[in-house]
């Protein structure tokens, strides 16, 4: 299919929630964007016309490498498709990856696919606490390895240098580029990468970006590259040189949307505790979902969707676990609660719920594949790099899914009053 026009951005994310975090920075700068869920199928519409950047959502954060690598191929292959002049590989920002991958072997894919010497990795976003010096990476001033992150049941982090952590799953070098270097005239910029290209086939900057002023200098030094990757810090900066026209999400007809609310959270991210706790705290009702229970009574789900239909905005939560003894027993848990945060969303739908709030990346990805829902325009925020979702194919319905480590404390109180106006 021949494009309709020019895409000044196509970026693929490896979860629901880094996809809809990437295309609130977007659109927070004016862009028109619109938020695929998965690749759309040959011979389908893939979006509605009008858009600037398209963003699509993936999940292969965690599953094998090798299917990571190809399922992210194809998704680059159909935004060169639709006419996209540079991609944009979207992460976590902080990281989240196990030393077999994914973020290396998908890096290191898109180099060779693309044949580029270099691109950056720059997991920044200073407006969440997440920043990098000297090539080490920072949680709310905290290196990574020693913040909450050393303790992800998934993704546990074992190293703050972003070297130490592609060291084991990528095939090329890492280079720290100072906060220096970005100040650095074209000349002297053009002469060290040129350099550094005698040295090595392939490689990867890791930029110094601490202030809003070094994520500009970032993308003016490195933004004509046709690939870049990183977390959504610097899309923003991205967006704003783009020279787009202003439309974006206040382009968006706002209306009142009635209906009633659901709530779920697979997250047990110190954030998100503390987004539950405030929410009970204000007279929420909280049910938990517990992992155990699922997998030795699959009837519990009937009982807790009885209780979300009698009382409004109840939030089902995933019970508070002991660490599992196995790896396996973790993917088992984890999956068996995504399956039943899935059911749950896909029970809400069918009967007429128009709000929909989860937290959690892998549980906001499982909920969207439950709910059907293929691509979205991206309203207001909620919180930095949480906005709310209105699917192109139900613009009656809203949704906000957020990563664990995302939003203020009052959060979810916050997003139901945003999608109930």
């Amino acid at each position: 299919m021949e494009p309709k026009h020019t895409l000044l951005l196509g970026c693929i994310a490896d979860d629901f929630t880094g996809a809809s975090d990437a295309a609130s920075f977007l659109a927070g700068q004016g862009l028109r964007v619109i938020l695929l869920n998965g690749i759309p199928s040959a011979g389908t519409q893939p979006f509605p016309s009008g858009a600037d950047a398209v963003v699509v959502a993936l999940k292969t954060r965690s599953i094998p490498p090798q299917e990571a690598v190809a399922l992210t191929g194809q998704a680059e292959a159909f935004l060169r498709r639709q006419g996209a002049e540079h991609l944009y590989l979207k992460y976590c920002s902080t990281f989240d990856s196990t030393p077999k991958g994914n973020i290396g072997p998908v890096a290191d894919a898109a180099l060779e696919r693309l044949n580029l010497p270099y691109t950056l990795l720059c997991p920044s976003l200073p407006v969440n606490g997440r920043t990098v010096r000297d090539g080490v990476l920072y949680v709310n001033g905290q290196p990574l390895a020693e913040s909450s992150m050393r303790d992800h049941p998934l993704n546990p982090m074992w190293d703050s240098r972003i070297s130490e952590l592609m060291k084991p799953q990528s095939k090329y070098p890492c280079v720290v580029w100072e906060g220096e270097k970005l100040t650095w005239p074209e000349g002297r910029v053009r002469q060290a990468l040129e350099a550094l290209q005698r040295e090595h086939p392939h490689f990867y900057l890791v930029p110094e970006y601490e202030t809003s002023a070094q994520g500009e200098r970032i993308a003016a030094q490195f933004g004509h590259l046709p690939l870049l990757t990183g977390g959504s810090g610097l899309l923003e900066h991205l967006a704003r040189q783009s020279g787009a026209s202003l439309a974006g999400a206040a382009a968006l007809p706002r209306r009142t949307v009635r209906g009633r609310s659901l709530l779920l959270s697979g997250s047990c991210s110190v954030a998100t505790r503390e987004q539950l706790r405030r929410y009970e705290a204000s007279g929420g009702t909280l049910l938990c979902l517990s992992p155990h229970t699922l997998l030795t009574d699959p009837g519990c789900l009937d009982d807790i969707w009885l209780h979300v239909l009698e009382q409004p905005d109840v939030l089902v939560r995933s019970a508070p676990q002991n660490p599992c003894d196995t790896k396996a027993e973790q993917t088992r848990f984890s999956a068996a609660l995504e399956a039943g945060f899935a059911a749950l969303g896909k029970r809400a739908l069918e009967a007429g719920f128009t709000q929909f709030i989860v937290a959690g990346g892998e549980t906001s990805g499982a909920v969207m594949q439950a709910l059907g829902f293929q691509s979205f325009w991206i309203g207001e925020n909620v919180a930095p790099g949480v906005p709310v979702l209105i699917p192109t194919q139900a613009p009656d319905l809203r949704l906000v899914l957020k990563s664990g480590n995302f939003g203020q404390p009052e959060f979810f109180l916050d997003a139901l009053r945003m999608t109930q106006q």
